[in-house]
């Protein structure tokens, strides 16, 4: 009897998360590209060596990020697997800065201003010293 419920459990909990993975990846692939074509348009139509592709990708992808959260709280993006592909999957292909500024939007809200003011901080400033860190290592090898 106890084998059975484990097992029934057990194929439930697979399934189900099998759903949320593969809406998850797909989202993923999807804004992964959407990113790239995104950003190397608007690139390509400025004539300036200012990042403007990749920056305006991060600010449509935290107005996305808002939207789609947005949607979820007032109960219109109830489907799991949907709000996954659109949040997780698609925001996090299109640009992961979406989601640094919504959970430093929850940070404010939860009036949890000191991990606010520490999780902003210290994501720029260790971000950038990791990225010139991990640039100076190739120069070494």
């Amino acid at each position: 009897m106890f084998y059975k419920l484990f097992l029934t459990f057990t194929v439930n909990y697979l399934s189900t998360m099998l759903k949320i993975l593969l809406a998850i990846g797909s989202g993923s692939f999807l804004g992964g590209i959407a990113r790239y074509l995104l950003s190397r348009g608007i690139q390509n139509s400025v004539i300036s060596s200012f990042p403007f592709g990749t920056f305006w990708v991060n600010i449509i992808g935290c107005f996305l990020i808002g939207f789609f959260f947005g949607l979820s709280e007032r109960g219109n993006l109830s489907n799991a697997e949907l709000r996954m592909f659109l949040t997780v999957g698609f925001c996090g292909g299109f640009t992961t800065f979406s989601t640094f500024s919504n959970e430093n939007i929850s940070l404010l809200r939860d009036g949890s201003f000191l991990y606010f003011s520490l999780y902003a901080g210290l994501s720029v400033f260790v971000g950038l010293l990791a990225t010139f860190g991990g640039n100076a290592l190739t120069k070494i090898f």
